[in-house]
C-alpha cells in the first residue's frame, strides 16, 4: 500500500487536475461566457463534493488522522481564499474586465499558481524539517497578519495603484483597449498587453502574496507535503466557481475579515506552542469551523450595507470605462 506522499500518488493527483482543467477549459468554458450563480454554485458544489471524496479515501487508506489534516488544511485554504475574493473584485472592476472574460483570467491564474504553490511547499517542509526554530518564525509571521488583517480590515484596496502594476506596465507595453479574449493585441504593428494581462498579472501577485499566510498556516496542521498540496489545490480550484458564487454579496459579511483574521492569529499561536500543547487535529478543525461560521453568522445578523455602485455583480459585465 503506497503511503501519503508516495510519487505514484504524487503523478495521480497532477493527472487528475490536469485532466480536470482540461475539462473545464477545453469543453464547459470552451467559449467565454459570463459565468450565472446557477452555474458557479454547481461548480462550487462539484469542487467541495470532489475533496470530501478525497478526504473519505485518504480516511478509508491511511485513518482518521490523515483525513482530519486534510479536510483541516482544506477550509483553511478555503476561508482564506475568500479574502482573494475581495482583490479579485476590485481588480476586474478597476481594469474594466467584462464577466465573460473573468473566467479564464482566473484559470489562467490559478494554473500557475500549481506551480508556485507545489514549488513554495516543498521548500516550506524542508526548511522546517531541517530548522525546526522556523515553526516559530512562521507562528509569529502568522500572528502579525492577523492583526493586520484585522487592523486594515476596513481598507479600500487599490491594486490598480500599486507600485507592481506601474512597473509592469513600464516594462510590458500595454494598452487600455480590451481585444476580446486575448491577453496581447497589435495596435499599429505594435505588440501590446491588454487589460486582461494587467488582470492576470494582479491575480498572480494576489495568490503568491495570501499563500505566504496560507501555507505556514497549513504546515501548523500537517507537515505531510501531499496533504498540504492536496488541500491547496483542491481550494483553490474551486476558487473560480466561489467567486461568481459571493462575489456580489461580499459587502454583506461584514464581519468576515474579523473570522479570518482571528484564524491566522490561532493557527499562529497553536504552531508557537507546539513543542509544549499539542491541539489535536479535530479540536483545530471545530475552532476553524466555529471562527468561520461565527463570522459570518454575525455579519447575517447585522444590518445590510449598501453595495458599492461600482461592484461588479456575477453574470453581469463590468462596465468599461
Amino acid at each position: 500500500m503506497a503511503s501519503v506522499g508516495s510519487p505514484l500518488l504524487w503523478v495521480g493527483f497532477l493527472l487528475f487536475v490536469f485532466a480536470m482543467l482540461a475539462l473545464d477549459l477545453g469543453v464547459f468554458h470552451r467559449s467565454a461566457h459570463a459565468v450565472g450563480f446557477r452555474e458557479a454554485l454547481g461548480w462550487s458544489a462539484a469542487w467541495i463534493s470532489l475533496a470530501g471524496v478525497f478526504a473519505l479515501g485518504v480516511w478509508f487508506y491511511f485513518g482518521a488522522q490523515p483525513a482530519l489534516e486534510f479536510t483541516t488544511g482544506y477550509l483553511i485554504e478555503k476561508a482564506l481564499s475568500i479574502d482573494n475574493i475581495f482583490v479579485f473584485v476590485v481588480i476586474f472592476s478597476a481594469l474594466s474586465i467584462p464577466s465573460q472574460f473573468q473566467h479564464r483570467v482566473l484559470f489562467w491564474g490559478i494554473l500557475s499558481a500549481l506551480v508556485l504553490r507545489a514549488g513554495m511547499i516543498v521548500a516550506g517542509a524542508a526548511l522546517l524539517e531541517r530548522f525546526h526554530f522556523l515553526i516559530y518564525v512562521f507562528g509569529a509571521f502568522l500572528i502579525f497578519t492577523g492583526v493586520k488583517l484585522y487592523v486594515g480590515r476596513n481598507k479600500e484596496e487599490r491594486p490598480e495603484d500599486g507600485r507592481f502594476l506601474r512597473w509592469v506596465r513600464r516594462v510590458v507595453p500595454s494598452t487600455d483597449k480590451l481585444d476580446g479574449p486575448h491577453f496581447f493585441t497589435r495596435i499599429d504593428g505594435r505588440r501590446l498587453a491588454t487589460p486582461l494581462f494587467l488582470a492576470l498579472v494582479l491575480v498572480e501577485l494576489t495568490d503568491v502574496v495570501f499563500a505566504l499566510d496560507s501555507i505556514p498556516a497549513i504546515f501548523a496542521v500537517t507537515r505531510d507535503p501531499f496533504l498540504i498540496f492536496t488541500s491547496n489545490i483542491f481550494a483553490i480550484l474551486g476558487l473560480r466557481s466561489l467567486f461568481f458564487v459571493v462575489a456580489g454579496m461580499l459587502h454583506r459579511f461584514t464581519y468576515l475579515k474579523v473570522g479570518l483574521a482571528a484564524v491566522l492569529v490561532f493557527v499562529g499561536t497553536k504552531m508557537l506552542v507546539v513543542d509544549w500543547i499539542k491541539v489535536p487535529p479535530l479540536v483545530s478543525l471545530l475552532v476553524i469551523v466555529l471562527l468561520i461560521g461565527g463570522s459570518v453568522a454575525a455579519s447575517t445578523w447585522r444590518p445590510k450595507v449598501k453595495a458599492p455602485d461600482d461592484a461588479p455583480k456575477p453574470g453581469a459585465p463590468v462596465v468599461e470605462a
